[in-house]
């Protein structure tokens, strides 16, 4: 398949720069080809940074990143009209937001006004600037970050919110032996400089428009809901995956398929993505959590105890 063979190429750009990380390369890749964004919660120092500039240079995206601080406000992100003397008329100077591959590092530490102008753009794809609603340019993927061990200071994103990410990931730390490979690398050059780019912005958005095209059974549907009403309904879960989860999670199962060459997603593909779908969509009740329960073990109790559908006429 054409567009299984220029998502490879993309990862395996993406490998020469970020070692190690091949499962999130591909959730992020699979994230960007669903149309979702990315909530990417770890500590700093372990490539997230990197993993950001890499898809974008390796699909010839517009690039932009939003440090966030306290102080931030909303017209840093989305941009702000300034009268032109020359011109007598406002002229609008765009935000950081209006790029195609947007970093938001570590938006957990601006005030929720701020965040509501990132989200707003997120959810909407476009933005509101003195009254006058402006488009951001396709494709358009946020990779927002956050540190989780500082909580002085932040402003933890809240569940409407956190529900506007198809996936939350983590890098983790990587072996000894791939901390040698990345210091071996950056001994003599530093690799994100020399990447090129592998598929262009058109190639990108029509894979995108083929995500869509992936066949996703009734029987399959059914099997996403079904998972979805479980965590609504488990006694240790306080709030269960919304309908927008069970939408996300459809549409992270047909771009997950089509990366591995399939115009069908299936059962394994629901399986596989539902913890990284779900999980920072469910709060546990507060027993749970003083029982030491995770999000995690919950989930993976969930789709362990719900019957898994047979496909009878897709043959894998």
């Amino acid at each position: 398949m054409e567009a299984k063979t220029k998502i490879d190429h993309v990862l395996e750009n993406i490998s020469k720069v970020i070692i190690g990380k091949r499962e999130v390369a591909e959730l992020s890749v699979a994230a960007l080809l669903a149309g979702g964004h990315i909530l990417l919660e770890d500590v700093p120092g372990v490539g997230k940074t990197m993993l950001v500039r890499a898809l974008a240079k390796s699909t010839g995206a517009n690039f932009r990143r939003i440090q966030f601080t306290p102080d931030l406000l909303p017209s840093d992100v989305v941009g702000v009209s300034i009268y032109n003397p020359k011109e007598m008329a406002f002229e609008f100077r765009p935000g950081p937001i209006m790029g195609n591959i947007v970093l938001a590092d570590e938006i957990n530490r601006t005030s929720p006004k701020t965040q509501s102008a990132l989200l707003e753009g997120m959810e909407e794809s476009s933005v509101t600037v003195d009254g006058e609603t402006l488009s951001i340019p396709k494709p358009f993927f946020v990779m927002a970050t956050q540190n989780p061990i500082e909580h002085e200071g932040t402003y933890p994103l809240p569940e409407a919110q956190l529900d506007r990410f198809i996936m939350k990931l983590k890098m983790g730390y990587p072996t000894p032996s791939e901390e040698i490979q990345v210091l071996n690398s950056l001994e003599h050059s530093v690799p994100i400089e020399e990447l090129d780019t592998v598929i262009t912005l058109e190639e990108l958005i029509t894979i995108q428009k083929e995500v869509r095209t992936v066949h996703v059974s009734e029987v399959l549907k059914s099997y996403i809901v079904e998972l979805a009403t479980r965590t609504r309904h488990d006694p240790y879960v306080y709030l269960g995956a919304s309908p927008r989860a069970s939408i996300a999670l459809m549409r992270a199962a047909q771009a997950y398929a089509l990366m591995k060459g399939r115009d069908y997603a299936t059962p394994d593909d629901v399986q596989y993505l539902a913890p990284f779908v779900f999980a920072h969509r469910i709060i546990l009740k507060p027993e749970a959590r003083y029982e030491g329960m995770a999000t995690q073990t919950i989930l993976k109790d969930i789709i362990k105890r719900t019957p898994v559908p047979v496909e009878r006429n897709v043959v894998t």
